[in-house]
């Protein structure tokens, strides 16, 4: 892994731990719904996620 690789990760862990951090129960909470979706609701969050990092990976790069 080069070291922007690396980068993208450590950021990823420290943005993706500030809610449980500071906010639990809503993270909690939060967990629960997405839990109670349905797998095509899952899929189309997942894909938008997928294209909203391409378009930010192609914007800076």
């Amino acid at each position: 892994m080069g070291p922007t690789l690396l980068t993208a990760l450590a950021l990823m862990l420290v943005l993706e731990g500030i809610l449980p951090l500071v906010a639990p129960a809503l993270w909690r909470d939060t967990f629960k719904r997405v839990t109670e979706l349905a797998n095509g609701q899952i899929r189309f969050l997942g894909l938008t996620m997928v294209l909203i990092g391409l378009l930010i990976f192609s914007l800076v790069g």
